[in-house]
């Protein structure tokens, strides 16, 4: 029987015995492409933290868990971490090593993160915008291009910001701040951020309001009135927005190096400057001097050693996948005794036989092939969509 003649009657048995054959080769393709995929899935995962980790210097906190201070910084969660003063900022300055961008990350939108800092952090970011402009007064915010696409906000509308428990009535007050800007897609947390002036998340948490000029008020919503000093009674309703007309009643209580932040992110002009700064903050106790790139390590070389156990299961898994679809394979010739019994009647040699086998074997395998690489490409193409939407 010639070359043809087998593949004729391979493909019919094939596709006679169709519901064995696609057995065969999902078993192959579970065996030879999910421990692939999933080191793919964690290699995406990898190169896309640790390209924001390595592209940031070093990150200045308060005392606590570096991990959720960069997270923090980097990402726009832990929300709930230990504050420093912004004193912290110009005391960086003033040693000339470096620049350092104020961060103040508490308070969202719904499901966006208000990102308190200043115009430093948009240009360290190399922000372009699609829409609008910068940030220049109070209450104004440029959001990120997730935040726009899935919310249909265009320049002109407004953000509220979210209190942080629905009774809290003393704590978040809310407010409405106008959109100026609209940035272009980075495939970065930055698609998710909601960027504000540091005075106006501080306003945010009540820490800086605005009120009617005292001059303005009637008798029963003054308390008390000394010479310039005015007492005013806790009936006067702060402002919820800010605009031409009422900016300039806005004000703070406490000076402007003891206000807040989550994190500073340290830019060191140079090697040595880093050295330094290290070696500044390292007898700290109430500070916390970070490299993001070095966390990320820690971080992974833990995934790693998860990963290694999972992946050595999966193998297991998928030899033992590939072993009940060669035992299917043996037993199925087995019971086509009788088959290769009449081909050789007919005068079938041993060889036309054997290639009869080698033609269903080596379809099955060149197929289970061909739909691992169509998995692993479709993987290498999907994850980082996937990504740029969770992280």
């Amino acid at each position: 029987m010639n070359a043809g003649g087998v593949f004729f009657l391979g493909l019919r048995y094939l596709a006679r015995h169709r519901v064995k054959t696609i057995l065969l080769v999902s078993a192959f393709v579970l065996a030879m492409g999910l421990p692939v995929s999933i080191s793919r899935v964690v290699g995406h995962v990898e190169a896309q933290l640790r390209s924001r980790a390595e592209q940031t210097g070093l990150v200045l906190g308060a005392a606590g868990s570096a991990l959720e201070l960069t997270f923090n910084a980097l990402y726009f969660t832990k929300p709930g971490i230990a504050s420093l003063p912004y004193s912290e900022v110009e005391e960086i300055h003033d040693t000339g090593l470096g620049q350092a961008i104020p961060l103040y990350v508490r308070y969202a939108a719904g499901d966006y993160r208000i990102v308190g800092t200043n115009l430093d952090y948009l240009d360290f970011r190399k922000f372009q915008f699609a829409e609008g402009r910068s940030l220049l007064r109070l209450g104004e915010c440029v959001i990120g291009a997730r935040v726009a696409r899935e919310n249909g906000i265009q320049i002109g509308d407004s953000v509220i910001s979210s209190p942080e428990s629905l009774f809290d009535l003393a704590g978040v007050y809310p407010l409405k701040m106008k959109v100026v800007g609209i940035l272009e897609s980075t495939g970065t947390p930055d698609d998710r951020g909601i960027f504000v002036d540091l005075r106006t998340a501080w306003i945010i948490e009540g820490l800086g309001h605005g009120h009617e000029e005292a001059s303005e008020l009637s008798d029963d919503q003054i308390l008390e009135r000394k010479g310039d000093t005015v007492r005013l009674n806790a009936s006067i309703v702060e402002y919820n927005e800010i605009t031409e007309e009422n900016l300039n009643s806005f004000h703070f209580h406490e000076e402007e190096g003891k206000l807040p932040l989550t994190a500073i992110l340290v830019l060191p002009y140079d090697e040595k400057s880093q050295a330094i700064f290290k070696g500044r903050y390292a007898n700290k106790d109430t500070r916390i001097l970070v490299t993001p790139a070095d966390e990320m390590e820690e971080l992974f070389d833990t995934v790693f050693r998860v990963q290694r156990v999972v992946l050595s299961l999966l193998i297991a898994v998928g030899v033992a996948a590939a072993a009940l679809g060669l035992i299917v394979f043996l037993l199925s010739n087995r019971l086509r005794a009788a088959e290769f019994r009449h081909l050789k009647n007919l005068g079938a040699s041993p060889a036309t036989m054997k290639a009869l086998i080698g033609f269903e074997a080596g379809f099955v395998l060149l197929c289970s092939g061909l739909l691992t690489i169509a998995v692993l490409v479709l993987v290498d193409w999907i994850v980082p969509i996937v990504l740029i939407r969770l992280i």
